[in-house]
């Protein structure tokens, strides 16, 4: 048998001394936490080492080594005080509800990430859904796509009842199980190629010039409307064949349908939801008739190859076809405005990081990984178990929903060293903000390419970016969405 180290040691004589005092509510919830686990907490490394191994063997379901809920921490001084605001702090997390969130979450979930994954990392939520904080759990269900399914037709019907963002949100490609999800995925493959992509970096370099220019004119600009959100918008009309007098709906249709997604979207956003897909859809019928008639000749666009596969017996239904494009638009502008958005915030906030990639613009690659990891554009993702699972300790049965959090994974300290630090060149960075697994973002590489070249730009451009007032925040749980930051430069 294992020799107890002198931590256990001193863990297991520190939940004596606490049981000793007795009457503090808060002591003796301490004190029980520290009791000796039978659990054998593997070291780290090795931990990964077997995850690794599993992947390489080809095993359809990874098995993950997963980690017990640590204990509080034996250095901390056990005063009356500290103990009662751990006994609060615990006592918050097991009444997280995901229906009803604080407004602190929408300025700063991870304080919030923090409490759950030390004291509750499979939380159960009063409405009977598991809400996941830790890396290692989140991970091991996105790559388990037999026993965890991303198709939402039973989540979303008491949701959305029978309307266009019903149809919408259980048609697109992103949740759709196998083998519809394999069908669709590998018709638009051809457009996230790396010969594609590397023929739209150009013209995402020459639409980000003008931009800066504009801003140059004006001494500064909002980083949302005039930087973030113009990249994605206009290089997704580009792909769509979408004509630029005809682009300006885009960007207000996509935070609407995106917006019903929310836990708890209520009535307003439902309504905007189901307008927005309406209108979307008869814009891209009129737009797709045209197509047919006149084929685009721009190598970028993907609607025309869309239509030309058809005609090659890879068809998709007229249902599928719209909203591909419509999750096209709403999967472009989303991540990729939050990525640009939420990397500039940073850099006003650490400026000794800001002044490191200016010194070593190199560090753009890593950057960028960064910034995705620390302000992961998408927060949260779900899945409903199919087939009885085990996450965390902690038994699943079929039918139970799974709010995987992709923003608590990312700053899992487990995982990151110093996860509340902003480190742009940190090694490795295995973040999940792409997720990982059958359902990994199709378009990650070209939403790092629009990031890598929109900062880029930014930072050679001016040797000044300054905030010109604070960061504005989104009511949004599901994305790390900054609504408005205006900035000066120079």
């Amino acid at each position: 048998m294992r020799k107890p180290s002198c931590a256990s040691d001193k863990r297991n004589a520190l939940g004596s001394r606490l049981k000793a005092l007795g009457k503090c509510t808060g002591l003796q919830v301490l004190a029980s936490s520290l009791e000796p686990t039978a659990y054998s907490h593997r070291p780290l490394a090795k931990t990964r080492a077997i995850f690794l191994l599993t992947v390489a063997a080809g095993c359809a379901t990874p098995q993950y080594a997963i980690r017990p809920t640590p204990a509080p921490d034996p250095a901390r001084a056990m005063t009356p005080a500290t103990a009662a605001g751990e006994a609060a702090e615990r006592e918050a997390a097991l009444a997280f509800d995901l229906q009803r969130l604080p407004d602190a979450y929408y300025d700063d979930p991870f304080p919030i990430y923090h409490r759950l994954r030390r004291w509750d990392p499979v939380h159960r939520c009063p409405d009977g859904s598991y809400f996941l904080t830790r890396y290692d759990d989140v991970a091991a269900v996105y790559q388990d796509h037999a026993r965890f399914s991303s198709d939402k037709r039973v989540e979303f019907a008491p949701k959305f009842g029978d309307s266009p963002l019903y149809e919408h949100h259980t048609t697109s490609v992103v949740f759709r199980d196998p083998p519809d999800h394999t069908r669709i995925r590998k018709l638009f493959a051809p457009a996230f190629t790396p010969k594609a992509l590397a023929a739209l970096e150009p013209r995402i370099e020459a639409l980000v010039d003008r931009l800066l220019d504009r801003a140059a004119a004006a001494g500064g600009m909002d980083v949302v409307d005039d930087l973030a959100a113009a990249v994605p918008v206009q290089l997704i009309g580009d792909m769509l064949g979408i004509p630029q007098d005809e682009r300006g709906p885009l960007r207000g249709w996509s935070i609407a349908i995106l917006g019903a997604l929310e836990p708890a979207p209520g009535p307003g956003r439902l309504a905007a939801g189901n307008r927005a897909v309406a209108e979307f859809k008869d814009y891209l019928r009129r737009l797709i008739a045209d197509r047919r008639r006149r084929p685009s000749t721009d190598p970028g666009e993907i609607l025309s190859a869309l239509l030309a596969a058809e005609d090659a017996g890879d068809r998709l239904t007229e249902v599928e076809l719209l909203h591909q494009c419509i999750f096209l638009l709403n999967a472009g502008h989303e991540t990729t405005t939050n990525l640009i958005a939420n990397a500039v915030v940073a850099l006003t906030e650490w400026p000794a990081e800001q002044a490191r990639l200016r010194a070593e613009p190199g560090l753009i690659n890593p950057a960028v990984e960064e910034f995705l990891r620390f302000q992961s554009p998408n927060q949260l993702g779900n899945r409903r178990v199919v087939a009885e699972a085990e996450v965390g300790g902690v038994r699943l049965a079929p039918g139970a929903l799974v709010t995987l959090g992709i923003g608590a994974a990312n700053r899992d300290p487990a995982q990151f060293s110093e996860p509340d630090r902003l480190d742009l060149g940190r090694t490795p960075n295995r973040h999940l903000a792409f997720i990982t697994g059958i359902h990994a973002c199709a378009g990650m590489w070209l939403a790092r390419m629009e990031g890598r070249v929109a900062i880029g730009r930014l930072l050679a451009r001016f040797v000044r970016i300054e905030a010109a007032g604070r960061p504005v925040r989104a009511r949004r749980a599901r994305f790390r969405v900054v609504a408005s930051f205006p900035i000066t430069v120079g």
